[in-house]
């Protein structure tokens, strides 16, 4: 009898456990499809900054949050965020694995962390979950990512995180910074105020658009380069395009290409080398204009004074 009870229990337990994981499912699968329409109002990230400031005794602290859609953005805004935090947007599903492996190598040789967070794992951690670093967390960050870019197109996913992404201690979305820190709309960004922004993302409370520190303008200035690099706004439309190839190369060459340009010296060296080279001369040929196979280093052939009748090549 004892044995019988014990075996309802657990199957009770199952079915609700069950039941609980099916309801959780379903939940954050209609939440995703939801956002993917609806504004939203706010996101876990600013409830979880309100309630830290009102635990601090902050009762004055207040989110600065408006939401504006992609087309009141921007185009030097949307492009400089891309350069900035994730330059594969575009062609990824969710995840960069060749930026993962690098943060991992880094991460395991080095003590300062390098995160390797697409724009999607950023939108899914600050629309749906908690602050905080856990495997429980990044777990839920993953489900949701796949959600995300299952359910969600490629401008959506951009259009919220512009609107969420936090740009300074309670300024959340572009709209709010660009008022707050230029005194203008958000459409009305200018390339270096947009790069400027991009900027202070690995950090909006540490770093200040409005009196940007020497790493802040260092930063701003490289993104600039790379804005000119994957070609300005008009990256912007391979986000709908069905063969982004080209955008796509040239995305790998600025990732493989040096962060700076090589010294005047050395530049100036390899001009005097290469004027040097097309001074030389040509390796003499045999009268009869042949060249024959020889190993790299020997001796080139040579006419003699006077070629043989027959015309034969002749080589000491």
């Amino acid at each position: 009898m004892a044995r019988a009870r014990a075996k309802g229990l657990r199957r009770r337990l199952v079915r609700g456990a069950l039941f609980f994981l099916l309801l959780a499912l379903g939940s954050s699968v209609g939440s995703v499809l939801l956002m993917r329409w609806v504004e939203p109002w706010t996101s876990a990230f600013m409830v979880a900054t309100r309630k830290d400031a009102l635990l601090e005794g902050d009762f004055a602290y207040a989110n600065d949050y408006r939401w504006v859609s992609l087309e009141q953005i921007s185009p030097h805004a949307a492009i400089a965020v891309i350069a900035s935090e994730d330059q594969q947007f575009p062609f990824h599903a969710g995840f960069d694995f060749k930026s993962i492996r690098e943060a991992v190598r880094h991460n395991a040789h080095s003590k300062k962390v390098r995160g390797a967070s697409t724009i999607s794992q950023q939108v899914a951690k600050n629309l749906f979950l908690w602050r905080g670093r856990s495997y429980l967390r990044k777990g839920l960050e993953a489900w949701f990512t796949v959600l995300i870019e299952a359910l969600w197109p490629k401008e959506r996913i951009l259009e919220v995180y512009l609107n969420v992404a936090e740009f300074g201690r309670g300024v959340y979305g572009v709209e709010a910074a660009a008022q707050r820190f230029f005194h203008k709309p958000a459409a009305r960004l200018t390339r270096s105020q947009a790069a400027t922004l991009a900027a202070v993302l690995p950090n909006p409370v540490r770093f200040r658009a409005d009196a940007p520190s020497a790493y802040v303008q260092t930063r701003r200035g490289q993104i600039l380069g790379q804005l000119r690099a994957l070609g300005g706004p008009a990256y912007l439309r391979q986000l709908d395009d069905d063969e982004p190839e080209v955008a796509k190369a040239r995305c790998t060459r600025l990732r493989t290409a040096p962060a700076s340009p090589a010294p005047l010296s050395a530049r100036r060296a390899r001009s005097r080398g290469s004027a040097r080279a097309s001074a030389r001369p040509p390796r003499p040929r045999c009268p009869c204009g042949a060249r024959s196979p020889r190993p790299a280093r020997a001796t080139p052939c040579r006419p003699r004074s006077s070629a043989p009748a027959d015309g034969r090549c002749t080589s000491r």
